[in-house]
């Protein structure tokens, strides 16, 4: 290994410096050893002074955050959820209203119809006009998202029963009977 000359070794250091450079000459019997020189974006050179020894040295666990700077930032996408949180509330809202006053429209006809004294079978056919629509707005708040389906199907059954239970009190209609079970041989 004599004559052999290193010219420069980098390697990156934690912290304070960025470069380090060891440049050696050819062995000579009587040649004292260089200090090690450092590159000039360092301002601090503790190892100028004498000779440097590598050991491994056990380093305690650290912990570290790692932070990535984006040259340009985006835009809060929490911020843009509660924006369209609060425009599909609205909207659902409006929906939800338009359902309920629907509904109630149905059964307060009903209500009048099941108290009238002197009904007859044709004054169902508004109220199955009332029906259809609230049918309508359910299904349009079911096809949607606002309304759930088995929420939508719950309603629509809601007014249906309603309907039949006046026609039942009022006898224009005569549910079918159950069919009588089938003989075992």
């Amino acid at each position: 290994m004599a004559g052999a000359v290193i010219h420069s070794i980098s390697c990156g250091l934690s912290g304070m410096f960025q470069s380090l450079s060891i440049a050696r000459t050819p062995i000579a019997a009587n040649a004292a050893i260089r200090p090690l020189s450092f590159s000039s974006a360092t301002s601090l050179n503790p190892f100028s002074k004498g000779l440097v020894l590598v050991s491994p040295v056990q380093m305690p666990l650290r912990r570290t955050i790692v932070c990535e700077a984006a040259p340009k930032k985006k835009a809060d996408s929490a911020a843009k959820r509660t924006r369209q949180a609060e425009k599909r509330r609205i909207y659902n809202k409006a929906r939800k209203s338009e359902i309920r006053t629907r509904m109630k429209k149905v059964l307060e006809a009903l209500d009048v119809l099941g108290k009238k004294p002197e009904a007859q079978p044709q004054d169902v056919l508004p109220i199955e006009t009332l029906i259809a629509e609230a049918y309508s707005v359910i299904d349009k708040a079911v096809k949607v998202g606002t309304l759930h389906r088995n929420t939508g199907a719950r309603r629509k059954s809601r007014l249906a029963r309603r309907k039949k239970a006046i026609e039942i009190q009022r006898g224009w209609y005569m549910p079918a009977p159950p069919a009588a079970p089938a003989p075992t041989a």
